[in-house]
């Protein structure tokens, strides 16, 4: 599903070049559940950030879907990241101003779903995340753990291929956080793809590999059911 190889990024100001990913190889299959830990600054973000097309590369490959995306013009971006991924924020990102219902509907909106389509698709994932009874409420009226649930609807309201998660956890407690995560199990185990990006070991370990990063270079991989410790750049 993700084939990346020697991705850089460099961030350049007038007098600073900062290498925020420094040739990044990784794959990622399909219906797996992957997590990317490391410090502040070894370039986790950076890198859900580009396979997000939140952001470019700078050199090297990133294969989605059978395609390149080095290189793609912003249109073909924003039409891909519309269709096939979807993102789960720390800050929740809803909308304040939408209710629970207008928040889960909108990428619908902005695909041009049909009305009628739209109103079955966020009742059936309503349905299916138990947030029914909420969407007439606002985020503001909801849990930390509710806003989340819903940010993870408006994510999977389009059926996208791949969800990326950042610090889906960082903002919740430790019951709440633990319902998302066990949220995105279920997931997983219905088929879906997830890349999460975290600092927290528990959060890591409901994943199947876990990828360890520094100063913008991958350092090991472990599979989680395996126990495995991989090293890829020393």
């Amino acid at each position: 599903m993700i084939e990346i190889n020697q991705l850089s990024k460099v961030f350049r100001t007038e007098e600073v070049e900062t290498k925020a990913l420094n040739n990044v190889s990784l794959t990622i299959k399909e219906g797996e559940f992957v997590t990317v830990m490391g410090p502040s600054g070894s370039g986790k973000s950076t890198l859900l950030n580009i396979i997000g097309l939140l952001d470019s590369a700078s050199a090297g490959s990133y294969n989605l879907l059978g395609n390149e995306m080095v290189g793609l013009k912003e249109r073909g971006r924003a039409k891909i990241r519309k269709q096939q991924i979807g993102f789960v924020f720390q800050n929740f990102n809803l909308i304040d101003e939408l209710s629970v219902y207008d928040n889960i509907e909108l990428p619908m909106v902005y695909n041009g779903v049909a009305a009628s389509e739209r109103a079955k698709r966020v009742e059936e994932m309503a349905e299916r995340l138990g947030i029914s009874h909420r969407l007439k409420h606002y985020p503001q009226q909801l849990s930390g753990g509710q806003q989340q649930r819903v940010a993870v609807a408006r994510a999977l309201i389009n059926e996208p291929k791949i969800i990326l998660a950042d610090e889906p956890t960082g903002n919740l407690d430790s019951k709440n956080g633990n319902e998302v995560m066990e949220l995105l199990t279920d997931l997983h185990a219905n088929g879906a793809t997830i890349l999460m990006v975290t600092h927290s070991d528990y959060d890591a370990s409901f994943s199947q590999k876990t990828i360890l990063m520094k100063d913008g270079m991958i350092l090991s991989e472990k599979q989680q059911n395996k126990n495995i410790d991989i090293v890829v750049n020393s």
